[in-house]
């Protein structure tokens, strides 16, 4: 069923993960980001771009992540790729020395569905999107991406009393379950490629170019 919803959407693709990676190879200094784009950027549909850095041991951690809950032409996708890289406040901006530590993300967000409470979602398949306003009128929202419950090990509980904390409510602690489960509740799905960057070099390598004339300190 989940897997009939999303073939109906546009679908996150490797072509995509590389130009990310072109687009901060070439901010770094390195040259011209593609002139030609390897998708069609007239599609709309809301988007992430993330970055993590794979350490020694194979963990990843979260170096940056961005991107917009409203439809988004894909021509955008170099601005998202930049914001998630230099202008997440969270983390200082990406640098040279990083690059070959990176793994890149980009996820198309798919088949929007309102549900019927705050738990009527499936844990690593759906991606949750809260509003709910406190006492004196005032309006929150936030969204986690399908993965992170799942990543995090948490229970439809802890993910949603995480998110209303992630809103910006300060009293995520005291809310009953049936406060949270009244909360109002959109669900989707997500389309994600993932690529690091030794994948990038040897996708790049596999359409018969390199991936430009190298940054500094850094291979081909």
């Amino acid at each position: 069923m989940a897997e009939d919803a999303m073939a109906a959407h546009p679908q996150a693709t490797p072509s995509m993960c590389s130009f990310c990676f072109d687009v901060l190879r070439a901010d770094l200094g390195d040259g011209k980001c593609p002139e030609d784009l390897p998708f069609d950027p007239s599609i709309s549909v809301p988007l992430f771009v993330t970055w993590d850095t794979i350490t020694a041991t194979g963990e990843s951690r979260l170096r940056g992540c961005i991107g917009s809950l409203s439809p988004t032409p894909l021509s955008q996708l170099a601005d998202y790729t930049r914001k998630s890289a230099f202008n997440d406040r969270r983390f200082d901006p990406i640098e040279n020395s990083e690059v070959q530590t990176l793994r890149v993300g980009v996820s198309l967000l798919v088949a929007y569905e309102e549900a019927l409470h705050a738990f009527d979602w499936t844990i690593g398949v759906h991606g949750i999107l809260i509003h709910f306003k406190d006492a004196d009128g005032r309006s929150y929202n936030g969204t986690f991406l399908p993965e992170v419950a799942h990543e995090q090990g948490w229970t439809h509980e802890v993910t949603v009393r995480s998110l209303v904390r992630k809103a910006g409510f300060r009293g995520a602690e005291s809310l009953t379950l049936e406060q949270l489960r009244g909360i109002r509740t959109t669900r989707y799905q997500s389309s994600k490629q993932k690529m690091a960057y030794e994948e990038y070099r040897a996708f790049r390598a596999s359409e018969g170019r390199s991936s430009y004339s190298g940054v500094a300190g850094l291979p081909n």
